[in-house]
C-alpha cells in the first residue's frame, strides 16, 4: 500500500519550500533550485525548464510580494493567456487551498518580469488558492530576460540594499 502524504510534506521532503529556496539563493544557486523544482514532483514541467535554458536569464528571489502585484496567466477570466473553465479552476484551487496551511511550506511562484509587470509563469493555481484563503502576500522567484531589466527592477525591490 502506498503511504499517502500531503502536498506540504512532499514539498518539504523534496526541499521545495521557501527555506530551501532561500538557502539556494544565499549560495548564488537560485536558478539551479528553479530547474530542480521544475523537473521533479507531481508538478514537473521539464519543457518550461528547457525553455528557460534557451537564453541567459537573471534572477531575484525568493522575495515576498503582494498577491495583487502579480498577474496570473491562467484562470477563468476573459483575457487570460491560458483561459480554463470556471468550474475546473475553482475545483482545483479549492482542493489546493485545503492542503495549504503554512505560507513558508509553499514553493515560491516563478514569475517573469515583463515591462514593469510580474507575470506568474508557474504557480497560477497556488496564487488562486492563496487568494481564496485570503492571503495578502506570497513568495516569488523572478526571472529577467535582460540585464537592464534585472538591475532596474532590483533597484526598485531592494533600494539602497542593492550591491
Amino acid at each position: 500500500m502506498i503511504n499517502k502524504i500531503n502536498i506540504e510534506e512532499e514539498i518539504r521532503l523534496l526541499e521545495f519550500d521557501i527555506c530551501s529556496a532561500q538557502r539556494y539563493a544565499r549560495e548564488g544557486k537560485i536558478e539551479e533550485w528553479v530547474h530542480k523544482y521544475l523537473i521533479v514532483g507531481k508538478w514537473a514541467n521539464p519543457g518550461f525548464s528547457e525553455g528557460l535554458k534557451l537564453q541567459k536569464r537573471w534572477w531575484n528571489g525568493p522575495v515576498e510580494v503582494n498577491l495583487t502585484d502579480l498577474s496570473r496567466a491562467v484562470g477563468p477570466e476573459l483575457g487570460m493567456e491560458h483561459q480554463v473553465e470556471n468550474d475546473y479552476w475553482y475545483d482545483r484551487i479549492s482542493k489546493m487551498a485545503k492542503s495549504m496551511t503554512n505560507p513558508l511550506s509553499i514553493p515560491p511562484l516563478i514569475v517573469e518580469y515583463r515591462i514593469g509587470k510580474l507575470s506568474v509563469r508557474d504557480g497560477n493555481t497556488r496564487h488562486g488558492a492563496m487568494s481564496l484563503l485570503g492571503w495578502l502576500k506570497c513568495w516569488v522567484i523572478i526571472w529577467y530576460n535582460t540585464e537592464r531589466d534585472y538591475h532596474q527592477h532590483s533597484s526598485f525591490l531592494f533600494g539602497s540594499r542593492m550591491a
